[in-house]
Parts: C-alpha cells; sequence; structure tokens
C-alpha cells in the first residue's frame, strides 16, 4: 500500500488524466450528475418533512373530527333518517371509558357548512363573519397565531364572559387602519362582546380562516340557546395510539348510547385527520426512498462508465505497462494503481457533485422562502447521507477498478512490449 503515497504514482495518475481531458470530464459526469441527483432529491425530500412539520407544528396530528349525521338502517323501533345530534356528555363519555385518548374537545358554530353567518357590527361598520363557540384546549388541536392580546382561557368559560378573539380579517373590515381594537366592543347577533385577541391565519386552520370570531363555549350556548347539544368533537390520541381504533370505537360508544344500528355507517360523519398525517408523512418517506434509489443508481451507472473507460486506457498503455512489469513492478502495484484511479475519479466527481448540489439546496431555499403555501422550508441532507454516499462510491470505484486493473495485470511483460 506504500505506493498510493509515492509521488511517481500520482505523477502518473494525473498525467494519464492530462493526456485525455476531455475522455476524463466526459468520465466522471456521469458520478457526478447521479450524487447531484442524491444530494438534491434528499434535500428536497428534507424540505417538504420540515415543511410538513413547521405547518403542523402545535398540531394535535393524531386526531379526529366526528359529528352526528342521520341513520341510514332501521333500528330498535326507530325508522331509517333519524338525525343524530350529540351532546356535551358524549364528550366526558368518549374521554373516559376509551383507552388512548389525550384529549376531547367539543365544538359549536355558526356561519359553517353553507349555514347563514352572523351579523358583526362596529359602530358603522358591519360584516357577516363565522362565530365559534370553543374551549382554551382547542388551541391544542390548531394552535392560533396570536397577533394581539391572548386566546380564550378557564375564566372566560367559567364565567360565561363575553369577550371574543377576531380574525385579522375581520380587523382590517371593522376597525380604522392602525386601531387598537383590544378592550373595544364589537356587537355579535346584537350582543356585545369586549375584543380581548386577535389572531393571523395559519395553513392548519380547517375553516376557520382570518374571518372567524372565537367565543367561549359557555358564552355561545347563552347567545345561541344551544343547551348541551354540540356540533361537533375533535378527539385526540396520544402521539403512540392508533386512532382509527379510537375512532372506531367512539362510534360504537356512540351507537349503543343513540340506539343505532351496530353496521350502520352513516349514523356518525368522522374525518381522520391522524390517518391523513400518516398518508402525508408516508409520502415524504417513500419520496426519500426513491430519492435514495435513483441516486444510487445513477451514481452506479457513472461509477461503471468510469470502468469503461479505464479499460480503454490500459489498452492504450499497454506498452507502458510491459516496461513496468519488465522493470520489476508487481502485480500488485499495477493493479493498485489502476484501482487508485478509479477511486480517484470516482471521489472527485462525488466531492464536486455534493458541492454542486448542497449550493443547488441553497439556492432552492432561498426561492422558496417567503412562499407561505407551499410546505418547503430548509433542504438539507444529513451528514449520515453524504457519508454513505462517499463509501459507496469508493466502494464502486474499487470494485469496477478490478476489472481495468486484472486486465493490466494479465498483460504479458513480452508481449506488451512488441505492441504497436
Amino acid at each position: 500500500m506504500k505506493f498510493i503515497f509515492t509521488r511517481d504514482t500520482w505523477q502518473e495518475i494525473f498525467g494519464a488524466i492530462r493526456k485525455n481531458k476531455m475522455r476524463t470530464a466526459i468520465t466522471i459526469i456521469g458520478v457526478f450528475w447521479g450524487i447531484l441527483l442524491f444530494i438534491v432529491l434528499q434535500g428536497a425530500a428534507k424540505g417538504m418533512e420540515n415543511g410538513f412539520e413547521y405547518n403542523f407544528r402545535g398540531m394535535a396530528t393524531n386526531s379526529i373530527f366526528l359529528w352526528g349525521q342521520q341513520t341510514g338502517i332501521p333500528y330498535g323501533g326507530f325508522n331509517r333518517n333519524r338525525s343524530m345530534q350529540i351532546e356535551l356528555g358524549d364528550t366526558y363519555r368518549i374521554a373516559n371509558q376509551i383507552g388512548g385518548v389525550d384529549f376531547v374537545a367539543p365544538r359549536n358554530a355558526r356561519g359553517v357548512f353553507g349555514a347563514e353567518a352572523p351579523l358583526v357590527v362596529n359602530n358603522v361598520k358591519s360584516g357577516s363573519y363565522k362565530v365559534f363557540g370553543d374551549y382554551p384546549i382547542i388551541d391544542k388541536i390548531a394552535k392560533k397565531k396570536i397577533r394581539k392580546g391572548r386566546f380564550l382561557n378557564q375564566k372566560d368559560i367559567d364565567d360565561s364572559r363575553k369577550i371574543c378573539v377576531i380574525g385579522e380579517r375581520i380587523l382590517t373590515e371593522l376597525f380604522e387602519k392602525d386601531e387598537d381594537p383590544i378592550g373595544q366592543y364589537i356587537k355579535i347577533s346584537n350582543v356585545y362582546f369586549q375584543v380581548v385577541g386577535v389572531y393571523k391565519e395559519n395553513t392548519t386552520d380547517f375553516f376557520e380562516g382570518d374571518d372567524s370570531i372565537f367565543i367561549p363555549f359557555t358564552t355561545f350556548k347563552k347567545v345561541y340557546n344551544s343547551g348541551d347539544r354540540i356540533g361537533w368533537m375533535v378527539i385526540a390520541g396520544y402521539p403512540d395510539e392508533d386512532i382509527v381504533r379510537i375512532e372506531e370505537e367512539a362510534k360504537t360508544l356512540l351507537k349503543r348510547r343513540y340506539s343505532v344500528h351496530p353496521e350502520d355507517e352513516r349514523a356518525f360523519g368522522s374525518a381522520n385527520f391522524g390517518e391523513m398525517f400518516g398518508k402525508i408523512t408516508g409520502f415524504v418517506k417513500g419520496l426519500k426512498f426513491t430519492a435514495l434509489v435513483v441516486g444510487i443508481a445513477t451514481i452506479l451507472a457513472g461509477v461503471i462508465a468510469i470502468g469503461n473507460i479505464l479499460l480503454i486506457t490500459v489498452k492504450e498503455r499497454t506498452k507502458e505497462i510491459g516496461i513496468r512489469r519488465a522493470l520489476g513492478a508487481t502485480p500488485g502495484e499495477i493493479r493498485g494503481q489502476i484501482i487508485l484511479e478509479a477511486v480517484f475519479l470516482t471521489v472527485l466527481a462525488g466531492i464536486l457533485g455534493i458541492t454542486t448540489g448542497g449550493l443547488s439546496l441553497r439556492g432552492i431555499n432561498a426561492a422558496t422562502k417567503n412562499i407561505e403555501d407551499f410546505p418547503f422550508l430548509n433542504p438539507t441532507v444529513s451528514l449520515e447521507y453524504i457519508a454513505l454516499a462517499l463509501l459507496i462510491m469508493i466502494t464502486l470505484g474499487s470494485l469496477i477498478g478490478l476489472i481495468p486493473a486484472q486486465r493490466a495485470v494479465s498483460v504479458r511483460p513480452i508481449e506488451a512490449l512488441r505492441e504497436e
């Protein structure tokens, strides 16, 4: 192995490269493109993963939405098409009787699902906006970006306070420019509410947007006389719990309580956000795996091209190899030099590809930095992946170099010296 560190060895390698500059450049392009593709695709996949994690930060991703609909099967003396109205007590039953449930948040609303939105008035300005009756725990479902003031708290619930948190669009449409809304009163459905907070639109909002108003759940009950009826509930499971199982058990519990046929799938509707989020993360993992396969395959194709070029080089240097053998060069030295040349070209192409890939990811990050609607953030490639790529290149370069190296060793000195 001493020949690796000798000056003559590297002079011969660089001499061969200088003699065939164009051929060498074309040779390393395959490996360069492969590692570049590997870095960019892996970085892009990581950027999407970071984007989804950022957009869904502070959100109970392992959760479901559940509401009452109409029965589809007659049962227990009741006809089909019976309306199911879930109640506040159902949330406590689900939270206490189903394992793995972190919390349950009941919700009520006006102005959603096609219903007419309540009129909201501030002095001479007015507009129709969605109104939600919530508990403070709803902030754990989808974290609200509070721009001014605060969100709902437990004291608001206990005292049924007439306070509200409004969206930025309402601030723009009902208040003067640079006017501070905190502490002021607006009229919602002919009832005065004091504004205590303003929130910004969040990409994880399902249908609230920035044109909604949040008021305490208990206050909503009194203003709209909803009693214990709720529009829907959000059930959040612990991170490692099977949210599909929780969904099935919650529906089974409600079916027993309201005398619904066990096989009736229409009575209660649901949207399993945990399952949808699982599909999103599965897509990202699949994208990363695809990038890994495509990158390695492209690198392999480039390394094979290097092997083919070296075979041609060995043939052209037959006389030179014969002279070296005649002067006492061992087969190991000949073989080692050819393999070293293959590894050098492979690693050189890889380093160029990694550097270009890193610069490309930096450019992509700068270009997508201010795009809020696209889930993409900080595309990077871990050092483990880069080390893996380099290891693969060195291994493949060594293996592919064995073919021309063995060809060089098989040349007999006397025959090589006759080569013209």
